[in-house]
């Protein structure tokens, strides 16, 4: 079984609501998310339509539009909503003492 790898990825200090951040953790780019309600998501970073950088679309409700053309992708599951078609791979967060982690 593989054990999940806790990796520190940011500071809270460097997460403003709504707005994305990219990290690069090993050969991922994962997009990182601070939420209204103070919880912080993170997805494959690229979308798989035409490989826009998640963490520059904008942020409504649980799901980021990519910025190159507005495909909607649920940041709790990954999956990207219809009329489109796909998915992204999300990943665990933990927050401990400020520091944001990714669980790989």
């Amino acid at each position: 079984m593989h054990m999940a790898q806790k990796v520190k990825v940011a500071h809270m200090s460097e997460l403003e609501p709504l707005i994305g951040k990219k990290v690069i953790v090993e050969d991922k780019q994962i997009g990182l998310f601070l939420m209204e309600d103070g919880a912080i998501k993170a997805v494959n970073n690229v979308c798989p339509h035409k490989q826009g950088p998640l963490s520059e679309g904008t942020v409504s409700g649980h799901y980021v539009y990519c910025p190159l053309h507005d495909q909607k992708i649920d940041l709790n599951t990954g999956i990207v909503q219809e009329p489109d078609e796909g998915c992204v791979e999300t990943y665990e967060v933990e927050v401990i003492d400020d520091e944001v982690y990714v669980c790989l």
